[in-house]
């Protein structure tokens, strides 16, 4: 249900999902706040953790707890958001400096929501990842696609027209982006979000290219999320 405007609500809430992210949750909530100072709320939704992860978010965030189930934590998230502007932020993924500026004249421009551009730390050492950059920003602009590792935003309106983020536990970023652009206007800002190669780099680069690219093509034919979301959790154990 849509809330009445509040002259003292924050302009943005900045929801991340976690799960064991101790070693990246504190910098990731610092960033975000110095990126959309000076108004921002920040909530994790945190889906089990045991290595201290709630621990360290409550001192600079308001935690919840929820099943480990992606989509259904960022939606538990933005269900208690008090900003206008909810941005959807992976745990692993930094907002770069300017990041609300940039939001806030994207939506006076007239869009409803959009998606930062991706970027991924360290790739200035690392030529695969400047081309898989490329790629990601040139899928994002041709087909107007996004995923979570790029920073989703919508204002609140947009949001709840669109039903929110699916309570599924992988491509809930893919529906949600979908629905965005059903009910609204979606459009990637130039403002960069920044993610850790750590997939990448656990599984093997071109392994996790390949692995993406097959359970996209799998989510576009019909495959249930949760099942992908099995064979994505199988592969990570491999």
């Amino acid at each position: 249900m849509s809330r009445a405007p509040d002259d003292r609500a924050p302009a943005f809430t900045v929801v991340i999902p976690t799960l064991d992210e101790a070693s990246e949750i504190a910098e990731t909530i610092a960033r975000a706040r110095r990126a959309l100072a000076p108004d921002v709320e920040v909530v994790v939704v945190d889906g089990g953790s045991r290595d201290g992860t709630t621990e360290i978010a409550s001192a600079s965030a308001r935690t919840l707890r929820s099943d480990p189930c992606r989509g259904a934590q960022l939606r538990a998230g933005a269900a208690v958001a008090s900003g206008e502007v909810i941005v959807l932020l992976h745990a692993d993924t930094w907002l770069e400096p300017g990041a609300g500026a940039a939001i806030r004249r994207a939506l006076a421009r007239g869009l409803d929501s959009g998606c930062l551009r991706l970027a991924i730390r360290g790739s200035e050492r690392d030529v695969r990842y400047r081309w898989l950059e490329r790629g990601i920003d040139w899928r994002t602009r041709v087909w107007r696609t996004a995923t979570g590792d790029q920073a989703i935003f919508a204002s609140r309106v947009a949001y709840e027209r669109a039903g929110g983020v699916p309570p599924i536990p992988l491509f809930d970023d893919v529906e949600l982006v979908r629905a965005l652009k059903r009910t609204g206007r979606f459009r990637p800002i130039e403002s960069r979000a920044l993610t850790s190669p750590r997939r990448w780099e656990r599984r093997g680069f071109v392994r996790t290219a390949l692995l993406h690219w097959v359970l996209r093509a799998a989510h576009r034919s019909g495959v249930a999320p949760a099942t992908l979301h099995r064979l994505y959790r199988r592969s990570r154990t491999r």
